[in-house]
């Protein structure tokens, strides 16, 4: 059955805030093989007019995965998500994600629609600090595949 396109523009209540830890941050660039040394010293960051170390662009995704749970768990929306595939991902920056923020997100269905029988899911999450200074703007595409049963 395809996704309701009702639920587009439907927004999901702000996340518990989330601290980003340096070590956090550190590994995350380790783990995505970046050695910036922004990613991992406090004095390089500092040097950069950054208070402690920053964030590699994409650690947006640790924060906007669990605000993203809220959508595709929603038993109102159907979402099957063993066929879902990872369709797109973009990131718009205000500024870095730095050591010490406590990020809150807020999450909106901008996009439903089928194509081929799939389903294209197009969500917008809206990362901020608790004192409600915006970071980063994260959208998000998830295809739910076609059931094999419901294939032609």
């Amino acid at each position: 059955m395809p996704l309701d396109a009702k639920f587009i523009g439907r927004t999901y209540p702000p996340t518990e805030p989330y601290e980003v830890g340096r070590e956090k941050i550190r590994e995350f660039a380790a783990a995505i093989g970046d050695h910036d040394p922004a990613y991992h010293d406090p004095e390089a960051a500092k040097a950069l007019g950054h208070p402690d170390v920053i964030a590699p662009p994409t650690f947006a995704i640790v924060v906007t995965m669990r605000a993203a749970d809220q959508v595709v768990y929603d038993p109102e929306l159907g979402l099957d998500y063993s066929r879902v595939v990872h369709g797109d991902q973009k990131f718009t920056h205000t500024r870095p994600v730095r050591a010490g923020d406590r990020l809150t997100v807020v999450t909106t269905v901008d996009n439903i629609k089928s194509l081929a029988g799939n389903d294209i899911l197009t969500t917008r999450a809206e990362v901020t600090t608790v004192e409600g200074e915006h970071i980063v703007t994260a959208l998000s595409t998830l295809v739910a595949r076609v059931a094999a049963d419901s294939e032609a």
